[in-house]
């Protein structure tokens, strides 16, 4: 469709009424308009900047002001009169940037009513001046038919910018229908590929591939199903592999399943005689452990024992000690009480002495005085005795010393040797405990792998009937296979393999640990039973 709108221009100025006079009239409101016009778009634009549906139109306030004074060249054009193809250019660009601004034709609307009131009150105004631009004071008729013309032209505006406006989303209507047409057919031959090569697929046919380029936009999606038809024969490829290798190693897996259970059976027996004789062992060591810990006990109690009477020898010898410390300190005062003794001797010598000089008179006082020396000397007589006591005493708490010491060293010496026994004891209770909780798990661990190899037997069975089932799986699958063309042709079953000597038996670790534990014990396993486990 043509945007600009030429062909009914004529018409519609004949509709409106816009004549040569019409056209003199818009010449002389022009300057009015001019006048008008700066305040009526300022307010307009402010309106704008703060009304959301309209500030959104425009990114930023130089768009504003662009269009801005696009309006006022716009208006300014329609004022002179001449609807010409300047003009209608005009009033197209106008209504394709609102088409394309996605501003809706009522807003179009209200901005015209807007200026077109302004600019009529301002006309009204003027025409009530002395001298105005439409002739002397007081004549109105001139303005009215100013206003007239203006009120036309914006209307010939309004409708040729929304026919404009019309027009484009027209075109783009029809663009959107032919791409939409376009893309249609482009989607049914794409369809029609697809399902062509599906069918193939479905068919068995995974070789095929679509060879016919499609649209750029949906070209990967060619090249996706090409490729995951390649990538479904690879996968098929191995499949047919794998199937092929699982077909052939069902009679080994067979031929393995019967050794299995022979040698399970074999497997069973040795380990049932392996429990029973560990079963013994460890009886055994569990009776040396609780003689090697009851000994523990004995020692531990004449350790503690000898340790006692070391405390107790050092406790006599201590008051050995004291007591040689206190026969001296005794033999001391009887010093001083044979000191005594000589002294009070003296002093009743010399009393007689001077009891003789005095004669009768000290005849008294001499009695008193032998008195006092025979007392004298019967102190230092017993004193003598007392310490000749004192001294074979002290000789003799001497010795008891020395040999009480000697007892204490002896002890000491008795109680060292019986906690190096006490540790020797305790390693070797220790060692008894460690063989038997070992010897124990390991009697456990032989009555588990005996149930194990009880499930195992039962296992091997199933493994062998398992295995019946695999090959017929396996056949099934090659059949099935067989329908697909991938990869050089199809599916072919391949040759089965021979069967590989059974390999000999491996060295049991659990022989290997009950032949040490036999040793430590000075005993030696015999290898019967063993052979096939």
């Amino acid at each position: 469709m043509n945007p600009r709108p030429t062909a009914s221009t004529a018409e519609r100025l004949s509709f409106l009424g816009i004549d040569e006079r019409t056209r003199a009239a818009l010449g002389r409101a022009k300057a009015v308009l001019e006048e008008a016009l700066p305040r009526a778009l300022d307010s307009l634009y402010d309106d704008m900047r703060r009304t959301p549906a309209l500030r959104s139109i425009f990114k930023d306030d130089a768009m504003l002001q662009r269009a801005r004074r696009a309006q006022e060249v716009h208006w300014s054009r329609m004022a002179s009169g001449s609807f010409d193809d300047s003009y209608l250019a005009s009033v197209v660009r106008v209504g394709e940037a609102h088409a394309v601004a996605g501003l809706e034709p009522g807003w179009h609307v209200a901005a015209y009513g807007r200026i077109l009131d302004e600019v009529s009150r301002h006309a009204i105004a003027k025409a009530g001046k002395s001298r105005g631009p439409f002739g002397g004071g007081g004549d109105v008729s001139a303005a009215a038919e100013a206003v007239s013309a203006i009120i036309k032209a914006t209307m010939l505006d309004i409708e040729l910018t929304t026919v404009a406006h019309m027009a484009r989303l027209e075109r783009e209507r029809a663009e959107l229908e032919a791409q939409r047409k376009d893309h249609e057919s482009q989607q049914e031959a794409i369809v029609a590929a697809l399902g062509a090569g599906l069918a193939r697929m479905a068919e068995g046919d995974l070789e095929f591939a679509i060879d016919r380029p499609f649209a750029p936009e949906f070209e990967p999606l060619r090249q996706h199903f090409n490729a995951l038809g390649g990538k479904l024969s690879d996968a098929l490829t191995q499949v047919a592999t794998g199937a092929g290798g699982i077909s052939a190693n069902a009679d080994q897996i067979s031929q393995a399943a019967d050794d299995l259970s022979r040698r399970t059976e074999q497997q069973a027996a040795s380990l049932e005689e392996t429990a029973a004789a560990l079963d013994q062992i460890t009886a055994t060591v569990r009776k040396t452990a609780t003689g090697a810990r009851q000994a523990n006990q004995a020692v531990t109690s004449a350790k503690d024992e000898a340790e006692r009477s070391g405390v107790v020898v050092s406790d006599a010898v201590d008051a050995m000690g004291k007591i040689e410390k206190s026969s001296s300190e005794i033999s001391q005062i009887i010093g001083v009480i044979d000191e005594i003794a000589f002294q009070t001797n003296l002093l009743a010598l010399n009393a007689g002495v001077e009891a003789a000089r005095a004669g009768e008179a000290g005849r008294g006082f001499a009695v008193v005085a032998s008195e006092v020396r025979a007392l004298a000397q019967r102190s230092a007589e017993a004193a003598k005795e007392i310490k000749a006591l004192i001294s074979a005493s002290s000789q003799h708490v001497g010795q008891g010393v020395e040999l009480v010491g000697a007892a204490g060293k002896a002890l000491q010496s008795i109680s060292g040797k019986v906690a190096e026994i006490d540790s020797l004891v305790s390693e070797i209770a220790a060692s008894a405990e460690e063989q038997s909780t070992g010897l124990s798990q390991v009697n456990v661990a032989v009555n588990q792998m005996d149930q194990m190899v009880q499930q195992n037997a039962a296992m091997v069975e199933q493994s062998t009937a398992a295995s019946h089932a695999l090959r017929a799986e396996s056949a099934e699958m090659g059949r099935l296979m067989s329908r697909f063309r991938f990869g050089g042709g199809g599916y072919a079953r391949p040759a089965p393999r021979a069967a590989t000597p059974r390999n000999a038996p491996a060295a049991s670790p659990a022989r290997a640990m009950v032949q040490k534990v036999a040793t430590s014990f000075g005993a030696t396993s015999g290898d019967d039973g063993w052979q096939e486990f």
